[in-house]
C-alpha cells in the first residue's frame, strides 16, 4: 500500500484522507485503519505532509525543509539546511526547539537570498544533556548551563539533584519541559566544584559525551588480564627481542603504540620494521573492555589531562612498548629501495623488546645539531640513517602528490594546579617527521596488501575537495592580489603546487589554513575511495590501537584473515555488515574529540590571557569580518577586535575585497596585515579573548 499511497501523492498535490481513500478503493474499516496507521507513520517519516487543512502531500513537493537548528544567545536562530540557504528563524518562531535540535522549518517569506521560517516540530533532540552551574534561587535548585546558545533555564526537583550545591559543576539531563525556554531535569553526575582542579576540562568534555571513569565490568576484566607477557603467548609468535627496536615519543608519552627498528641489506635497500602494540590479543572483542573502548572511539588529549580509550593498567601498562620489558605486537617489516617504493613485506605476530624510550627532543638535538645525549650513544647510526630514509620516503610521498599543509599548532603549558602558564607553538622537528613517514609507509603497507586480498575493510578516505570551494578559494585569492596558475584539474598534485605557489606570501599561514578548510574532513569507512591529502590510493590507520578504535579493528582483521586464516563466508559476512557501523561511530567520535580539544584550547588560551590585559603583542589578521577583525599572536592565540573598538575613522565592511575600509583610511585592515594590539579583555567562561588595535 505504501508504493500505492506515495505514487498517487506525487501525481497530486494534496489529498484528502477521503480522496485517498477513493483513489486507493479502501473498502473496509480494517483498511481504513491500515491506511490511517501507514499515514501516520509516513507522517513521522518526514515522507509525507499534513496540511492544516487535514489534506496530505509529499513532503519534498511541501515548502518544508528539514535541518539542524542553530541558536543565538540573543534568543533568534538559524535553521542549517544541507544544500540550501540558512533560514532565519525569529524568538518567537522556534516552537522550544534547542541548539542542534533537527527540525522541520516552513519558509515564511523569502526576501533575495534570505530566508525567514518558523519551526514545525523538532524531529530529533541532538542535545539531551548539558554540562552547567547549579545554583539555587528562592529554595528552588537551578542549573545555568554552559552552553549560551542553547538558551535554556533548568530546574532541579530536590530528589533529582543528587545533593548538589551551589558551584558544583554537573552534568543535567532534559526532563519534561515546562515552556519554551524552561525545562526540568535531573541531575547525572556532579564532575566537581567550579574552583577545583581540572574541573573546567571535565566540564567541556562532558558535553561531548567524553567520559573520564570507566564502568566497573572494564575494571573487572582488567583482574584477569596479565600485566606481563606469559610463557605460552610466545608460541607461534617471530622472537625480535634481540633486535635494535626502540621508541620515539614526546617528553611526556606514557601510552606507547609504536616501536621501530632499521637494517640497511647488502643490495642498498633499507629493511624498515614498524611493531605495533598488539592490542586486540588483550582486548578480546564484544568484552566490556571493547565495547567501551568502541564507545569512546579514541583517547582524547586536552591540555595537560588525557581522556583514554583504554584504562591506564592497558594503556600505559601491558599494552604500551614500554623500554626493556618484552611486548607482544604485530610487525610491518618493510623492504624500500632507493627511491621511496616498498618493494616486500611481511606482517606477522611478534614479540618485541624495546631497547629505550627516545624522546624527539633528544632525536632532533641529534639529527638537526649533531650533539648526542647520554644513552643514545649506541643508536646514533641507525638513527641517521633512519633520518636518510625518511626523506627518501618524503620525497617520493611528494613526487606522487602529498600535500604538507605546514600548520602550526598550540601547545597549552599548564602549572600543578591546571592553570595555563604558556601557550607555544608545538614543535615538528626531524623526529617527529621521521616517525610520520615511517607510520604511514606502514599504514599503506597494510591497506594495500588487505585490498590485495579483497576481504572486508576499514579505510580511512579523504575524498576529493569540492570543486565550487575550491574556485571560491582561487577568486579569495585573486581579490588579494595573487595569481596563480590555472587549474586544469583538481588532483593532490595541482593542489600540491598551489600551495607551492603560495609559499612566499606574507599570509601563507593564514591561506594554508583556508585551503585546508576548503577541503574534505578525512574519515573511516569501509569503502575504499583513497586518500587525497596523502595522494594515496589505498590508506587505513594500523599504528595506534591504544589510542584509535579502527586500529584495533584493523588489527583485529589482520588477526582473522591472515593469522588465524578464518576466511569463512560468515566471517567475511559478519565484519562486512559490523564495519559499517565501526566507520561511522569512529568518524563521529573523533569529530568529537577534536571539536573538545579545540573547545578546551580556546578555553585555555583565555585564561591565560586574563593574566596579560592591558599587555601588548603583534599579531597577524587572520580574518575579516562585517563587526571586525580576528587576529592572531605568533602562539597561535586569536581575539577579536570589535568594530565599534575602532575609534580612528567609521569603518565599513567591503565584501568585494574581504576587508574593513574607513572614510579617511581607504586602504584599511586586510587580512594578513600585521598589527599591534593591547589585549582589552578575556574571558576563560566564554573563551573568548578581546583585542584593541594599537598605533
Amino acid at each position: 500500500m505504501e508504493e500505492k499511497l506515495l505514487k498517487l501523492l506525487d501525481n497530486n498535490n494534496a489529498l484528502s484522507i477521503y480522496d485517498i481513500q477513493d483513489e486507493l478503493n479502501i473498502e473496509t474499516a480494517d483498511e481504513l485503519q491500515e491506511l490511517l496507521k501507514l499515514l501516520n507513520h509516513l507522517e513521522e517519516d518526514l515522507k509525507i505532509y499534513r496540511t492544516k487543512k487535514d489534506k496530505y502531500m509529499l513532503f519534498n513537493n511541501s515548502n518544508l525543509k528539514v535541518g539542524k537548528f542553530m541558536s543565538t544567545k540573543k534568543g533568534y536562530g538559524f535553521v542549517d539546511i544541507e544544500g540550501d540557504e540558512d533560514v532565519f528563524i525569529d524568538q518567537s518562531n522556534i516552537n522550544g526547539a534547542i541548539n542542534s535540535d533537527q527540525v522541520v522549518v516552513e519558509i515564511t517569506s523569502k526576501k533575495g537570498l534570505k530566508l525567514e521560517g518558523r519551526i514545525l516540530r523538532v524531529v530529533e533532540r541532538k542535545l539531551k544533556q548539558f554540562v552547567g552551574k547549579v545554583y539555587f534561587k528562592n529554595n528552588k535548585c537551578l542549573v545555568d548551563i554552559d552552553d549560551k546558545k542553547a538558551n535554556l533555564n533548568i530546574i532541579v526537583d530536590q530528589d533529582k539533584s543528587l545533593g548538589a550545591v551551589s558551584g558544583h559543576k554537573v552534568l543535567v539531563r532534559l526532563l519534561n519541559r515546562v515552556d519554551n525556554q524552561t525545562y526540568k531535569g535531573a541531575i547525572i553526575k556532579i564532575l566537581g566544584h567550579v574552583d577545583d582542579p581540572g574541573v573546567d576540562i571535565l566540564s567541556i568534555a562532558a558535553k561531548y559525551e567524553i567520559e573520564e571513569e570507566f564502568p566497573k565490568p572494564a575494571i573487572e576484566q582488567l583482574k584477569s588480564i596479565p600485566d606481563h607477557v606469559l610463557e605460552e603467548e610466545y608460541q607461534g609468535r617471530i622472537d625480535l627481542r634481540d633486535e635494535m627496536i626502540f621508541t620515539i615519543d614526546g617528553d611526556d608519552t606514557k601510552d606507547i603504540d609504536d616501536a621501530i627498528s632499521l637494517e640497511k641489506l647488502d643490495n642498498g635497500n633499507y629493511k624498515l620494521g614498524v611493531h605495533i602494540a598488539d592490542v586486540s590479543y588483550y582486548v578480546k572483542e564484544n568484552t566490556p573492555l571493547d565495547e567501551e573502548a568502541y564507545k569512546r572511539g579514541t583517547s582524547s588529549y586536552l591540555a595537560n589531562t588525557v581522556i583514554p580509550m583504554l584504562p591506564h593498567e592497558l594503556s600505559n601498562g601491558i599494552c604500551s612498548l614500554n623500554p626493556n620489558v618484552d611486548r607482544l605486537a604485530i610487525s610491518c617489516v618493510m623492504e624500500i629501495d632507493d627511491k621511496g617504493e616498498v618493494v616486500n613485506y611481511d606482517i606477522f605476530e611478534s614479540v618485541i623488546k624495546s631497547r629505550i624510550q627516545m624522546t624527539y627532543k633528544k632525536v632532533n638535538s641529534i639529527l638537526e645539531e649533531n650533539i648526542i645525549p647520554d644513552g643514545y650513544e649506541p643508536y646514533v647510526d641507525t638513527l641517521k640513517e633512519m633520518s636518510k630514509l625518511a626523506d627518501i620516503l618524503r620525497e617520493n610521498k611528494i613526487k606522487k602528490g602529498y600535500i604538507d599543509f605546514d600548520i602550526d599548532e598550540a601547545k597549552i603549558i599548564t602549572n600543578e594546579n591546571g592553570e595555563t602558564i604558556d601557550v607555544r607553538l608545538r614543535e615538528r622537528g626531524t623526529g617527529e617527521k621521521l616517525i610520520e613517514d615511517f607510520m604511514i609507509a606502514a599504514n599503506e603497507t597494510v591497506a594495500r596488501h588487505v585490498t590485495y586480498l579483497d576481504y572486508p575493510f576499514i579505510y580511512r578516505i579523504h575524498g576529493e575537495p569540492n570543486e565550487e570551494k575550491i574556485n571560491n578559494f582561487l577568486n579569495f585569492i585573486s581579490i588579494l592580489g595573487y595569481s596563480v596558475h590555472k587549474m586544469k584539474k583538481i588532483t593532490p598534485k595541482s593542489m600540491q603546487e598551489l600551495l607551492g605557489e603560495l609559499k612566499d606570501v606574507k599570509e601563507y599561514p593564514i591561506l594554508s589554513t583556508l585551503l585546508l578548510r576548503s577541503m574534505q574532513k578525512a574519515v573511516y569507512d569501509p569503502n575504499n575511495i583513497g586518500h587525497f591529502g596523502l595522494a594515496s590510493k589505498c590508506y587505513t590507520h594500523f599504528t595506534s590501537p591504544i589510542r584509535r578504535y579502527p586500529d584495533t579493528t584493523v588489527h583485529r582483521l589482520l588477526r582473522t584473515y591472515m593469522f588465524s586464516k578464518n576466511i569463512s563466508n560468515d566471517t567475511l559476512k559478519y565484519w562486512e555488515q559490523k564495519l559499517v557501523a565501526v566507520a561511522e561511530h569512529s568518524s563521529e567520535r573523533e569529530r568529537a574529540a577534536i571539536d573538545c580539544e579545540r573547545e578546551v584550547d580556546d578555553m585555555k588560551m583565555a585564561e591565560y590571557m586574563e593574566k596579560h590585559i592591558g599587555e601588548e603583542f603583534t599579531g597577524t589578521i587572520s580574518g575579516v569580518m562585517s563587526f571586525g577583525i580576528f587576529i592572531e599572536l605568533p602562539n597561535k592565540i586569536e581575539g577579536l577586535v570589535r568594530i565599534e573598538d575602532l575609534k580612528d575613522d567609521y569603518y565599513r565592511y567591503d565584501e568585494s575585497t574581504f576587508s574593513l575600509v574607513g572614510n579617511k583610511n581607504k586602504r584599511g585592515y586586510r587580512l594578513g596585515d600585521e598589527v599591534k594590539v593591547e589585549v582589552k579583555a578575556a574571558s576563560k567562561i566564554n573563551h573568548t579573548v578581546d583585542f584593541l588595535i594599537k598605533k
